[in-house]
């Protein structure tokens, strides 16, 4: 018996090893809610080295302006200092975006965790930042989501990843 428990054991090992190895990718959807006429079609885009806890994102929108940047799932091994890169051209704690909650920022680690946000820019050093629900957070990216993004200028967009 314990040698069956050693070899499920090793063999679980290597069979996540290899998981996490792997680069994932996936796509998304995306709307900017039109105020006359139809809602304007956003394309997403990720790819993962560990499983969709993390990775790059981009975003194209109608205009064919390309966003991208990092995305992180935050989880209860995320640490402040893994989420730096979202603070780029934003207020630090994204402070007017109704998402966060600044005066908690230590907390915020945990009390959200099967989220990811991103913080992506265009060539151009616009930003755009993203909050996505998870659909199976321990799957990461790849088991699916919603959420919306920002532009700098206020302006709201809706996501929609499927679950592969």
């Amino acid at each position: 018996m314990r040698t069956a428990n050693l070899f499920f054991s090793t063999s679980s090992l290597i069979a996540a090893s290899t998981l996490l190895g792997c680069t994932t990718m996936g796509q998304g959807s995306g709307f900017i809610p039109a105020s006359k006429s139809h809602d304007q079609a956003v394309a997403f885009n990720w790819k993962s080295k560990n499983g969709g806890q993390s990775g790059t994102l981009s975003a194209t929108l109608p205009n064919r302006k390309v966003f991208s940047g990092p995305f992180f799932q935050i989880t209860s091994q995320t640490e402040v200092d893994d989420i730096e890169p979202l603070w780029n051209g934003w207020d630090y704690g994204w402070f007017g975006w109704n998402y966060w909650d600044p005066r908690h920022e230590i907390g915020f680690i945990t009390r959200y965790s099967g989220k990811v946000v991103a913080n992506l820019v265009s060539s151009s050093g616009d930003h755009m930042r993203c909050r996505f629900h998870l659909g199976h957070p321990y799957q990461g990216m790849s088991g699916g989501g919603d959420g919306e993004c920002q532009l700098q200028n206020q302006e709201q967009l809706n996501a929609y990843f499927p679950a592969q």
